[in-house]
């Protein structure tokens, strides 16, 4: 199923640069995609880092399984109304601090990552290896961003009226069946 929402075209060298990079860091070529997306917010909105809310809005565009593990209902369309409102100013008090990992190790070589999203993208690639499978997955990376209570992402999961664990339970259903 394709996404309703338009793609959008990598309009710097540094997006073309990045996707490579994400590439060899283990992500492969979809969730280099995200993480290119992501990194364009960054740019748009003058951000020091990719946040776990911006990783959340990238994979919410551009990843239907991700969408679906939020299930039925208008829950996808108020998380991306929210993080819309982020990117327009609306999340102001988020601009020019780091997401903190809070104690959690930093993760190295992880340039243009927020310390906590490091974190989580370095966790997603551990969970894609403890399932078996060469790539890690839109649904692999959501569950490690929703996780972490101290994550953007959670904060705005939450104000869409979303807990957290029913994501993961989302997604883990989705993996079983």
């Amino acid at each position: 199923m394709r996404s309703p929402l338009p793609r959008q075209q990598a309009q710097w060298p540094q997006a073309q640069a990045a996707r490579g990079a994400d590439d060899d860091a283990g992500l492969g070529a979809e969730l280099a995609e995200v993480v290119a997306g992501a990194r364009r917010r960054v740019v748009r909105g003058g951000d020091r880092h990719i946040d776990t809310a911006h990783l959340l809005h990238s994979l919410l565009e551009s990843d239907p399984e991700v969408r679906a593990a939020f299930g039925e209902g208008a829950a996808v369309a108020r998380l991306l109304g929210y993080l819309v409102q982020r990117s327009i100013g609306y999340g102001l008090r988020w601009q020019g601090s780091v997401e903190d990992s809070d104690g959690l190790p930093v993760v190295e070589g992880a340039a243009g990552f927020s310390p906590l999203a490091a974190v989580c993208v370095a966790r997603a690639r551990e969970r894609a290896a403890r399932r078996g499978e060469g790539g890690v997955r839109g649904t692999d990376l959501l569950a490690e961003l929703v996780v972490e209570p101290q994550a953007r992402a959670v904060e705005v999961v939450r104000r869409a009226g979303v807990e957290p664990h029913e994501v993961i339970k989302g997604v883990d259903q989705r993996a079983a069946g």
